[in-house]
């Protein structure tokens, strides 16, 4: 008799899935890590504050460019995908670290309903670039727009003797916040419109060592109104400690119950915890307006593509309109705006 064969039923071993497990589990654990390590540099502010030190100082002030930088990893960790389908936990965890920067960057791209009634003041700000930019085309500029205020960063005495002739007939009136022996880097002018009549300048520092005095304007018909051009010194890697003094400062003016405009080069952007902590009772004009990412530093670069340090802060109305300035002869763009007070 032939005996039928003996169907042999494979056995497997209890074991031969870990291997593909074990796989899986280290892919999702090298993709977190990755954005972790991605995400220190796109949102250093949320890592227990570190942008108040260098180099996250200087990076996240271009957070914009990162953002466009990790949305291209993103699409190009897809694509990888598409080929190898066990890379898909990269362009996951990645996506979770585009939408944290983006979520920074969303508030300032969102107008605010459009302020209505109250008395205007229109305020121009404008870094000289050390009393290099062209005096003639800020002339005009003063003479075809008529701002109420105007603050004049890195321009001392030198640069006002230079600008003042040239708007003297329309009733301006101007002070520096440094002398002629002084080079203009070192200051900042303040210049009024004549609608507010015989006005106070004084002039100060925010601390012993700050290098940029600034210039404070009160009185005449401004009422309770006071109007400040400022200069924050640049967060290098030896001045960063200096740079935070200065923004703690500055923000002194946002809490003193009266209202209060802050113009000029904060040499920091909404980006940076320090200017967003420091500015917390005062709103940003060009975020009001939904205009928070146009670069006004350098020129040399698009807009798109450069860092928003020019900002015009008031304590009390909101910013009705918000223009950024091509004007030649320095590397800073300047910034006009109009606030219903």
């Amino acid at each position: 008799m032939i005996e039928p064969p003996t169907e042999r039923i494979p056995v497997v071993p209890p074991s031969a899935g870990r291997p593909r497990r074990r796989g899986v589990a280290g892919r999702i654990v090298g993709a977190i890590a990755f954005a972790l390590v991605v995400s220190v540099f796109l949102v250093p502010d949320l890592w227990f504050g570190l942008d108040r030190w260098s180099p996250f100082t200087q990076l996240i002030a271009f957070r914009p460019v990162l953002v466009v930088a990790v949305a291209v990893m993103v699409v190009v960790l897809a694509l990888v995908t598409v080929g190898m389908r066990r890379a898909w936990p990269f362009p996951v965890a990645m996506l979770v670290v585009l939408a944290l920067g983006v979520s920074m960057l969303a508030p300032r791209m969102v107008a605010d309903p459009a302020p209505t009634g109250g008395e205007t003041l229109k305020v121009l700000s404008f870094n000289v670039y050390t009393g290099d930019a062209d005096v003639d085309a800020l002339a005009e500029t003063i003479r075809t727009e008529r701002p109420d205020v105007v603050a004049l960063p890195e321009a001392g005495e030198r640069y006002r003797q230079r600008l003042q002739p040239l708007v003297e007939d329309l009733g301006y009136v101007s002070k520096a916040s440094v002398g002629q022996r002084s080079q203009d880097v070192n200051g900042v002018i303040a210049l009024v419109s004549p609608r507010f009549g015989d006005v106070d300048f004084r002039v100060g520092q925010i601390s012993a060592d700050s290098p940029f005095p600034y210039v404070e304007v009160s009185g005449g018909r401004m009422g309770e109104l006071t109007f400040v051009a400022f200069h924050s010194v640049a967060p290098t890697a030896g001045s960063v400690a200096q740079w935070r003094v200065d923004l703690a400062g500055a923000g002194d003016w946002c809490r003193t119950g009266r209202p209060t405009v802050v113009a000029g080069d904060f040499n920091a952007t909404l980006d940076h915890s320090v200017l967003r902590e420091a500015m917390a009772d005062c709103g940003d004009a060009a975020s009001q307006r939904g205009s928070a990412l146009t670069a006004t530093w350098p020129t040399s670069t698009p807009r798109w593509l450069g860092t928003e340090i020019d900002h015009v802060f008031s304590s009390t109305g909101t910013a009705e309109s918000f223009e950024v300035l091509d004007l030649p002869g320095s590397d800073h763009r300047a910034i006009l705006t109009t606030i219903r007070l």
